[in-house]
């Protein structure tokens, strides 16, 4: 588990980093678990220079592929076992249906990371694809999450689509206190934010 924490530590602060560096004057939300996550799971059907370079990515080159995957297994176990707080991850592969997953890679992402791939129709209704994507999603966040796929972002060219969400609930250790916080605004895209 130490080694996993670790590489996520590393590869937490490298996307901070590199998030701030794209838009130092925006928001930076991000939940690098969860991105890390999704992005290990993705791995288990990567070989040769796409695998080293996600293992360089998320700083996992010193774990053997089972030893990495069983750890995420059991630190999800973990997380998800608190009566204190909710935490929900959405992470499922949608590949176009004319290309197969390979049963390996399905029973491997089941067993160590509870997600199952889907097979869709990109090429001949990506926009109904789009709209059972964000429903699963909406489904998996409590309803907080419902149009995470935009209009416009799958086509009839759209193959592999990585779906990534994440809902937490919970209370904080050390409550903020009210006289020195503010609303300010929060950039939900380049043309919303709210309070």
């Amino acid at each position: 588990m130490e080694k996993l924490c670790a590489a996520n530590t590393e590869f937490a602060l490298n996307l901070y980093r590199e998030l701030c560096g794209q838009n130092p004057a925006g928001n930076v939300f991000f939940s690098p678990y969860s991105i890390s996550v999704a992005l290990a799971m993705t791995s288990l059907g990567a070989r040769g220079s796409t695998e080293g370079a996600l293992k360089g990515t998320l700083c996992f080159k010193d774990m053997p592929n089972d030893a990495l995957h069983e750890t995420f297994s059991k630190l999800h176990q973990q997380l998800y076992a608190s009566d204190k707080y909710t935490l929900q991850t959405a992470n499922r592969l949608y590949g176009e249906k004319t290309y197969s997953f390979l049963q390996d890679f399905l029973d491997a992402t089941k067993k160590n990371y509870g997600a199952e791939p889907a097979s869709v129709d990109f090429k001949g209704a990506s926009e109904q694809v789009r709209g059972t994507i964000n429903q699963w999603v909406k489904e998996q966040t409590e309803d907080k999450i419902k149009d995470l796929i935009p209009a416009g972002a799958v086509d009839a060219m759209t193959r592999l689509v990585l779906v990534n969400a994440i809902y937490f609930n919970g209370n904080w250790f050390k409550e903020f206190e009210a006289n020195l916080t503010n609303d300010q605004d929060f950039k939900i895209n380049n043309n919303e934010k709210v309070k």
